[in-house]
This record gives structure tokens, sequence and C-alpha cells, in this order.
């Protein structure tokens, strides 16, 4: 198993007061509660934290975009990566990813990944996402053609990244008449791909493609839909005439680890149940609105979705679903260890730092979770049950 450190650099001094005001820490809560000041603070503390992952023995640490919201504060998520491409030595760099179907120009996302693969001489892993419902309300782009955009463009990136240039690209949605991408990525073909989702049938039938076999990554689900859609990855792979791998699906689950179970509920409390109350709440429209998914897939989501949306957020409820891994070092590591050999998935990544936890505890999280969870675990003989890999 491959064990990343994903962070969202929330506003964590953000009034919990402000999201009920407003509905939600998304799109329409006012930026004057937003102060430069302690931003400042926060940015550089969060970059602390994301470096001590590459001294911690993590193989990968983790940005991703987000848009007008106090819940993750990375619009241009390339200018964190490169800080963290020259500030670490080993570990693997994943922007995951860029909301391709927001672009007016995806070469500019070819070229700063370029970019980032060349300077990290190879560490670099590519994410696209289409973006959640709420980016598309920032960056006023119609979600009915989200997976058209979308596709036009990882098409345009891709043979931006493989095609000698210059070259025309003739799309709906894109169209160039020289594209002749400088610098050419460090990794050949080009950086490894991973794609994100909630869910979406048609992003896991695209992903799990022979032509490409991006690894795909769950985000933010109880376990039961995380089961649900690795294994309609699998049966998408096996119908199209391959054998997906552990290696090609990925978790993304906050965590937080103590010396002792009640030692950790206590202190995960208030910010676990701040980051599902507070900084990740939105109206349902908000964050699935008209077009942006099919019928099908927007069936699947909302009953994946439907304890985030509007069930019970407790520290209890969320650890019972399986949203938050919480617990003494031996309760976490037992309960990865029993996912990963029903589910079936080779990468997991950890988000240690969530909402409003200081960076005191932040560090504790992820200093005991390196040691003795994912340390531990790295000596075990773990691999897979045979039914979920199939």
């Amino acid at each position: 198993m491959q064990f990343f450190l994903f962070h969202l650099m929330p506003y964590a001094d953000l009034d919990l007061s402000a999201p009920d005001k407003y509905d939600s820490a998304w799109v329409t809560l006012p930026n004057t509660y937003y102060d430069p000041k302690k931003g400042h603070q926060l940015y550089n503390r969060y970059l602390d934290e994301l470096e001590m992952g590459d001294t911690l023995g993590f193989d990968g640490i983790c940005v991703n975009e987000h848009h007008s919201n106090a819940y993750g504060m990375m619009p241009q998520p390339g200018v964190l990566a490169g800080s963290l491409a020259r500030r670490t030595k080993n570990v693997k760099i994943a922007l995951l990813g860029r909301a391709l179907p927001l672009l007016n120009n995806p070469i500019t996302v070819a070229e700063e990944f370029a970019i980032l693969d060349n300077i990290t001489g190879g560490r670099f892993i590519a994410g696209f996402v289409r973006g959640i419902g709420a980016e598309y309300f920032s960056w006023n782009v119609n979600p009915a053609f989200s997976h058209e955009r979308f596709h036009e463009a990882h098409d345009l990136i891709v043979q931006a990244w493989t095609r000698p240039g210059p070259f025309a690209f003739e799309g709906k949605h894109y169209n160039f008449n020289y594209v002749n991408l400088w610098p050419r990525p460090y990794q050949t073909p080009h950086p490894p791909i991973w794609i994100p989702s909630q869910g979406s049938t048609e992003t896991i039938e695209w992903a799990s493609h022979p032509d490409r076999r991006y690894t795909y990554l769950q985000t933010f689900s109880p376990v039961t839909a995380l089961a649900k859609y690795m294994a309609q990855y699998r049966d998408s792979a096996e119908k199209q005439g391959w054998q997906a791998s552990p290696e090609n699906l990925g978790w993304a689950v906050p965590c937080y680890v103590a010396e002792t179970d009640e030692i950790a509920m206590r202190e995960a409390r208030p910010h676990a149940e701040a980051f599902y109350q507070k900084f990740l709440r939105m109206p349902t429209e908000m964050l699935l609105p008209p077009g942006y998914l099919s019928l099908k897939s927007m069936q699947g989501v909302m009953r994946a979705k439907a304890q985030m949306q509007s069930g019970d957020k407790s520290l209890e409820a969320v650890m019972k679903s399986g949203m938050f891994l919480c617990g003494s070092a031996k309760t976490v590591r037992e309960q990865i260890v029993r996912y990963q050999q029903e589910i079936g998935f080779g990468k997991i990544l950890t988000m240690l730092q969530f909402a409003t936890l200081p960076h005191d505890l932040a560090v504790k999280n992820m200093e005991i979770f390196a040691r003795d969870v994912m340390g531990e675990i790295r000596k075990m003989d773990v691999s897979p049950a045979l039914a979920a890999a199939k």
C-alpha cells in the first residue's frame, strides 16, 4: 500500500457561525471573513506540514483546487506545488487536481504540469477533475458542458505532452493553430494521471478505459460507497478487456490518531465536526447543479452523499460510516488493513489536518500516523482479498 499526505489548506480561523448565516462556506460566504495576516501564517504553516510528509516517509504529498471558499484555500494549486517542488527531495507531489472544464485555455495546465515534472525530476503526479458543482457557480461555467469540456481539455493536454509540435487542435470548445509545448514533460510519455471523483458512472467508465487505466480516487465517502465505486471500476475494466489492480484504486479520508481511542476522539471532535458540519456543508443544488451529472450518476451520488448532505454528522456518525478514521494507532491500523483487504485499494490519501485542527495537534497526528500506522502496516504482509481484487 502507498501512503499519501493530503491537505486542503482550510481557513482554520473561520468564524464558525458564518457558514450558518450564508448556508455554506462556499461561493456566497463573503471574503470579508478572510484576514490576509492570518492567511499569511496559515499558508506558511500548511507548507511546513506538507514538507513534513517528506521527512516522515510518506510516498507522496497532495494539493488540490477549489475556489471561493474557506474549505480549501488553493484556487491556484500549482503555486503551492511549485513551492513544494523545491523544498522536498523524495516524495511525489500529486496535484489532485485541476478542474479542466473551468479552463478557457487547457494549454496553461499542460505547461504548468510539465514545469513541475521537470523541476521534480519526475516526482509529479497529474490530477484531473471536473470540479464539484460549486466551482461552476464561482467561475460562471455551464455545468451541462462539464463532461465534454473535461474530455476535450484532457485530450488536448495529453496530446500537447506527447505529440511533436507544432500541430493544430480543433475541437468544439478549444481550437489552436499551434500546439507546441515548451517544456515537454520529464516523464515518458507523461506524468501519471489520477482521477478523483464523487462516483460519476461516466467518469469511472472513462478512467477505466484500456487506453487510459488511470488511477481512480474516491473522496470523502462512506465505506459502503467506496466499496461500490471501486467494484464498479474493476467491473468496468473487466468488461473492457483488462484486470484492474489495487494500484489503480485510491481512497481519500480524514484521519486522527492519538495515544488512545478516548484521547483521539476528545482531541479530534471539535475539528472533525467543524469539517463536516461547517466547512463541507453546502446546499444540494450547489454541490450537484442541473446538468452536472447524468440522471443515473446523480441518483447514485445522491445516495452515497446523503449523510454528508443531511444526515447525522457527529463524530460518532462519520466514524461509523467510515468517512473519518479516529482512534489509537492500533485501532486506525486495523481499520485501514481491514478495509483494504475487503475493498482492494492500493493507495490511501490521509488528511491529517482538517478544518480548525491546530498545528500542534496536526503535527502530533502526522508523527503518530507515520510511525505507528503507516510504519507498522509497511512491515506487514498486507494484500487485498482476492474476492475484492476481482
